[in-house]
Order: structure tokens, then C-alpha cells, then sequence
């Protein structure tokens, strides 16, 4: 473990300079100095990290070299084996993934009228949804709009958003907020009511609405609710491992695998919504993540190999702000929030190196170049961080503010008695966001007839780098987007005919004539932390 005395030695450095430090403004980069940082600093551009793709519909694009494998690998099932005749299930969405897109699409297809069932593979609310913390976007003050919010996301993502998605991502928000205050989520307000928002890195008004640090588990917390209120059949500790087709190419259902006892169940639906979530248990580059247990990309692999094609799946979002001390909670996320309430990044030697409210991708950057190429890190024993100075929250906005406003941080570092009113804290970034993934239209469908997507599955809404609080927001607007479309798809499609699993077949054909010999199997699942002997 690292040294506490040394912890304090240096932690004196930040307290003798945070009178300074809070009175100074770092400058903003300029964009030609963003370019040259995120191209020499970020893991996104590291050479050797990445794999041309060799088979599907991507082939000749560049993923993570951990994906690739994953993507160009075998079903976990023979399709000869699986009795498509008599299914056990028979729905008219079939949802996959239990976080806030799968819950948001099942409540709106359900009140549309149709019969939707959630499979998830862990437990309805497992999922990153409830891991998010900072806030949800959303332009509904008068000194705002959502041209505006379109502004900042869309040059937040260098301009690489697809603009009729990122279009309904900040038009719809206003409708977000009020969809979910009415359905009881308990949202930061002043004592006349009014909804407090705040400042997040690349925003330039303050739009970001929370619950306290823990707006993602209130959120999921009231969907989750809802969903069980209605009746929604919600199937626990079941995946998704492989998506079915009709006769006429169109998605028909899924192959589900209870994770208890490994016995093949089969789905049989006239819509599929894929809402699995992202993929920071792969660990890319060896990064540690935020992410919750079950984030292994699965979503990705099931539309892959039935043909849906995928977008900027090489972008990654890598958190400025993990945990990097101590060992216990390495690689948790610290919100955004900690730097929009006033706290301000430090090197080793006491000095505010960069502006706190940069982009993610830019402030991520900044922190490994401090700890790199300028050797201003801090080592532990789990690797290097740079100091976030939270005391300077209290110092800046009076006593009391970092446990009105972030109690969950303050709670979290205080089980292992560091106590952020009065400490700085240590931090690296971790793997975060899911930037790319499945490609699609404005009424969520994939390029597979009938095949949906919602959530950090989905590539192209934010671009290449998201700006905080357009995730919980994502969830929101596109799986009701999803569930709304997929039920009306639904009521105009007849009971799937035909079932077929031969794109397996057909896959594993592409993969040797690609001359791709591996022994894998995908969708990966599970993460595999067993120590090697």
C-alpha cells in the first residue's frame, strides 16, 4: 500500500499553494494545441493498440486489438443444435440489458401497448446507468437552448456526431428531465423549486441537472420501478447469445443462456432492442475502469455478426478523473462534478497545470502528458496520478458544500479515512465510455431490418468524445427512442417466420477464408480476473 506519511508529505505542497492555485484561471488550450496533445498524449492514437478488421461488415476498419478478437471470433453455440420450432419465450420487443436504455425502451413500448420482455444477464439495474454520477444534460433555462447544447456536443466531439442523432439528443432533453421528474426521480432543486444545474467540462452554460453525485442510481432507481410496477416480465441472470433472423433477414428474437445453469433458452419476437451497455471490462491498452461488472461489449459482438455494422468503434472515452489511490477503489470513477463545483487538477510540484473544465478526452490528455513526457506525476504503488484538489470546493464555496452537493465522493474516500474536505485526492484517467458502436438512424434501428439499439451501445450520437452528462441523457432519449419505434414496428409486423440461425454459419465461412484461426468464442460475458499460475 502506499505510504500514508508520504501521502501527507506531499498532500502539504497543494494546502501551501491552494490560495493561489483557486485565485488562478489556467488559460483554455487553443484547438491546434488540442490536436497536438490527444495525437501524442491519448490512448486513442496510441500505434499498436489497434486491429484491422478482416471479416464482417467493418472489414478494413480499425477496432481495439481486445475487441477485434472478440468481433472475429466463433458463437458460443452450433447453431445445429438449437430448436428454433417451439420457443420458450414469445414477446413483441425483446429487450436486451437491464440499465437505463433497456429500462427506458420497455416502458415505452409497454405504454404503447404492445407485450415487452427485458433479458438481462446480471440484474435489472446492473449496469453503468446506475455507476453514472455527475448529471444528465438538458438546455431548459432561459439563457439556453438547444441549438446551443448542440454547439458544445457537437464540437465536444469534433465534429463527428451524426447530426440527426446528436439533433434528437438535445432536442428531446428538455422532455427527458420532465418524463423523469414525473415519474419521481428526485432531482437537485432550489427551495422555490427551480432545478439546480452546473457547469461540465466543454459546456458553456450550466445545463448539467443531479441528484446530489449519485444521479445515475436515482435515475435507474426510478425506471427500474417503473418497470416493475407495470408488470414488464424482466428475465435476471439471463444473456443474449445471439440474435435470431426470419426468413427474410429480419431480427426474429435471440438465443438466451441462463448464467446459473448454461441451459439455452430461445426468444422468439417481432422487434429486438440491443441495450447491453459498453465494454470497459475488456480493459483496453490495460487500463483500469469505472465500469460496471458486466460491461464486456456484448452488444457489439451480437450485431456484428448478424450483419449490423458499427461506428468509430476505435474511439474510446478514458476519464480524466479515476481513483489512483488507494488500491481499494483503483480506477473508480471521481465525477466531473468534483471539478465543476471548483476543485482544480495539480502536478507534484503544488501547480494548477490546465484548465478544470476542459473536454474529457483533452483533460485525460493533459493528465498523462503531466505524468509522462513532464514527470510531474505522483507514484503509488498501483502506478501515478496527479493531485484533485477537493478542498479547494470548501475553500471556494464555503463549508458544508462537498457534503451537501458530492456525498457519495466524500463517502467513498472517507471508508478509507481520507477525508476529501480536508484532502486532496489522487487521480489518473480510467476507462470510462463506449464512444462508438452499433450504427444507426434516427429512429434506432441498425442497418438489420427490425434490429434496434439504445445506450453506450450505440456509436455516432456523440461522436468522437462525449461531454458529461450527454450519457445519462443518451439512455434516456434513445431508449425511449427505441421503445417507441420497435412497438410501432412491432404492431406492423407479423409473427416471425422461418427462424434461422445460418448467419453463424455464414460468419464462420467469412472468418477462414479471411484466414482467421481462433479458438474464441463471443460474446465474451463475464471478465475473467483468475490469477495465471
Amino acid at each position: 500500500m502506499y505510504k500514508i506519511d508520504r501521502y501527507n508529505e506531499l498532500a502539504k505542497v497543494v494546502a501551501e499553494k491552494r490560495a493561489e492555485n483557486a485565485a488562478l484561471e489556467p488559460r483554455r488550450m487553443t484547438a491546434e494545441e488540442k490536436e497536438t496533445l490527444l495525437a501524442t498524449f491519448h490512448p486513442d492514437y496510441k500505434e499498436g493498440e489497434f486491429t484491422v478488421l478482416s471479416a464482417g461488415e467493418n472489414k478494413g476498419e480499425k477496432v481495439p486489438t481486445q475487441l477485434a478478437e472478440l468481433l472475429q471470433a466463433h458463437s458460443r453455440i452450433n447453431p445445429d443444435e438449437i430448436d428454433l420450432s417451439n420457443p420458450d419465450y414469445d414477446t413483441d420487443v425483446l429487450i436486451i440489458g437491464g440499465g437505463g436504455a433497456g429500462a427506458s425502451a420497455a416502458i415505452e413500448a409497454d405504454e404503447a401497448g404492445v407485450k415487452a420482455m427485458i433479458v438481462t444477464k446480471l440484474r435489472i439495474g446492473d449496469a453503468n446507468t446506475m455507476m453514472a454520477e455527475g448529471g444528465i444534460q438538458a438546455a431548459d433555462k432561459p439563457n439556453d437552448s438547444p441549438a446551443i447544447h448542440y454547439l458544445d456536443a457537437f464540437g465536444g466531439g469534433h465534429f463527428a456526431a451524426k447530426p440527426e442523432l446528436l439533433e434528437k439528443l438535445v432536442t428531446k432533453a428538455p422532455e427527458a428531465i420532465l418524463w423523469l421528474n414525473k415519474l419521481g426521480v428526485e432531482f437537485d432543486k432550489d427551495a422555490d423549486g427551480t432545478m439546480v444545474t452546473t457547469h461540465g467540462g466543454g459546456t458553456s452554460r450550466k445545463r448539467m441537472h443531479a441528484a446530489k453525485d449519485y444521479s445515475g442510481a436515482e435515475i435507474m432507481r426510478t425506471l427500474r420501478d417503473e418497470v416493475l410496477n407495470r408488470g414488464i416480465p424482466v428475465i435476471d441472470f439471463t444473456a443474449a447469445v445471439e440474435i435470431i433472423l426470419d426468413k427474410d433477414g429480419k431480427a426474429a428474437g435471440a438465443v438466451l443462456m441462463n448464467m446459473e445453469t448454461k441451459e439455452l433458452l430461445v426468444a422468439r419476437a417481432k422487434t429486438v432492442v440491443i441495450a447491453t451497455g459498453g465494454a470497459g471490462r475488456l480493459h483496453y491498452q490495460g487500463f483500469p475502469t469505472s465500469n460496471h461488472y458486466g460491461a464486456t461489449a456484448d452488444g457489439l459482438v451480437l450485431g456484428y455478426r448478424v450483419g449490423a455494422k458499427l461506428l468509430y468503434a476505435d474511439t474510446l472515452q478514458y476519464h480524466p478523473t479515476g481513483t489512483a489511490y488507494p488500491e481499494q477503489i483503483f480506477g473508480a470513477l471521481v465525477t466531473e462534478k468534483v471539478r465543476s463545483l471548483g476543485a482544480k487538477l495539480i502536478n507534484i510540484n503544488g501547480e494548477a497545470f490546465m484548465h478544470p473544465l476542459e473536454t474529457r478526452d483533452v483533460t485525460a490528455a493533459s493528465i498523462i502528458r503531466e505524468c509522462s513526457e513532464r514527470g510531474n506525476g505522483i507514484e503509488t504503488e498501483q502506478g501515478i496520478g496527479v493531485w484533485l484538489d477537493t478542498p479547494m470546493i470548501e475553500y471556494k464555496n464555503g463549508e458544508g458544500t462537498i457534503e451537501k452537493r458530492i456525498p457519495a465522493m466524500m463517502r467513498m474516500f472517507g471508508k478509507y479515512g481520507i477525508d476529501i474536505r480536508k484532502e486532496p485526492i489522487l487521480v489518473y484517467p480510467t476507462l470510462h465510455y463506449q464512444n462508438g458502436g452499433l450504427d444507426i438512424s434516427a429512429d434506432g434501428m441498425t442497418g438489420v431490418e427490425n434490429l434496434f439499439a439504445a445506450g453506450e451501445v450505440v456509436g455516432g450520437i456523440h461522436g468522437r468524445n462525449r461531454l458529461m452528462g450527454n450519457s445519462l441523457l443518451d439512455v434516456i432519449v434513445f431508449g425511449r427512442n427505441a421503445g417507441i419505434y420497435a412497438a410501432a414496428k412491432a404492431k406492423e409486423t407479423a409473427q416471425p417466420e422461418g427462424l434461422t440461425l445460418e448467419h453463424i454459419k455464414k460468419f464462420d465461412a467469412e472468418l477462414n477464408e479471411a484466414g482467421i484461426e481462433t479458438e474464441t468464442v463471443s460474446p465474451k460475458l463475464l471478465p475473467n480476473y483468475a490469477r495465471k499460475a
